[in-house]
């Protein structure tokens, strides 16, 4: 399976985005390239926030279009997991939360889990005044980084479910390597951005490997503990906590 075919097949998968269907490859290895998405995601969330800023809308709405592209990108698939995940854990009773996490019903648990999301991710970009655009690329990228963790240290709860496939391409941390690199790699770009390195920029660079390693791998570790292990629905919680919890710690720089 080439490159090329394989991560149009991710971006199928994880987005809304058009894609021909002669160019898409296998799915069962579309978490390999999650992260890349992720990227991706953010790269675009960065032309359409650059675009508006172009045209001066204030920060703060400029922040809300961005929020809901990014939600009308993914399609919500995140965001629904997340939704399912709050109403699952809201369950006292452990043995049941499975069974909630399953109903297409939304319950109350699960909107406030929704709302609060939004809210932390609109407020932390609009606090964000420069490097907007690398930061919702890197906190897209960290946020599937999590997810790849979560497929490769814990048990997946739901042997038929519709995410356990994903184990076929994460088998192990190894696995996760090749996108953490890059992850890395890119995070210490606003050290590099010219013409001269100031004290906020060192700090955001900070924030971005040691903030996003440590949340990208507390956040699935956080959920397995609650759950015993994981399920598609609590993948794309992953994604959207580590990714609303890391903009909120890069307001910090």
């Amino acid at each position: 399976m080439g490159f090329l075919t394989a991560l149009t097949a991710a971006i199928v998968f994880y987005t809304c985005l058009p894609v021909p269907s002669a160019w898409v490859g296998d799915f069962r290895f579309v978490a390999r390239f999650a992260p890349l998405v992720g990227l991706l995601i953010g790269g675009w969330l960065g032309l359409i926030d650059w675009g508006l800023q172009a045209i001066h809308l204030p920060n703060l709405t400029r922040s809300v279009v961005i929020v809901i592209a990014w939600v009308g990108i993914t399609g919500g698939l995140h965001l629904d997991g997340a939704m399912d995940t709050a109403d699952g854990l809201a369950v006292p009773d452990s043995q049941r939360r499975l069974e909630v996490m399953t109903d297409s019903a939304t319950g109350a648990f699960g909107a406030m889990a929704a709302i609060a999301l939004m809210l932390l991710k609109t407020a932390a970009l609009a606090d964000l005044q420069t490097h907007r655009y690398l930061a919702l690329m890197l906190v897209a990228g960290w946020g599937r980084w999590g997810q790849q963790v979560a497929i490769a240290r814990y048990p997946y709860l739901k042997p038929t479910g519709k995410g356990a496939f994903h184990k076929t391409a994460i088998r192990s941390l190894a696995d996760t390597l090749p996108a953490l690199g890059l992850l890395l790699a890119l995070s210490t770009l606003p050290i590099l951005i010219p013409p001269a390195v100031s004290s906020a920029q060192v700090h955001l660079s900070l924030l971005l490997i040691l903030g996003g390693g440590a949340i990208a791998l507390l956040v699935p570790a956080w959920f397995a503990r609650k759950l015993g292990g994981h399920t598609g629905d609590t993948y794309g919680a992953v994604v959207e906590w580590t990714e609303a919890l890391l903009l909120v710690l890069l307001t910090l720089a």
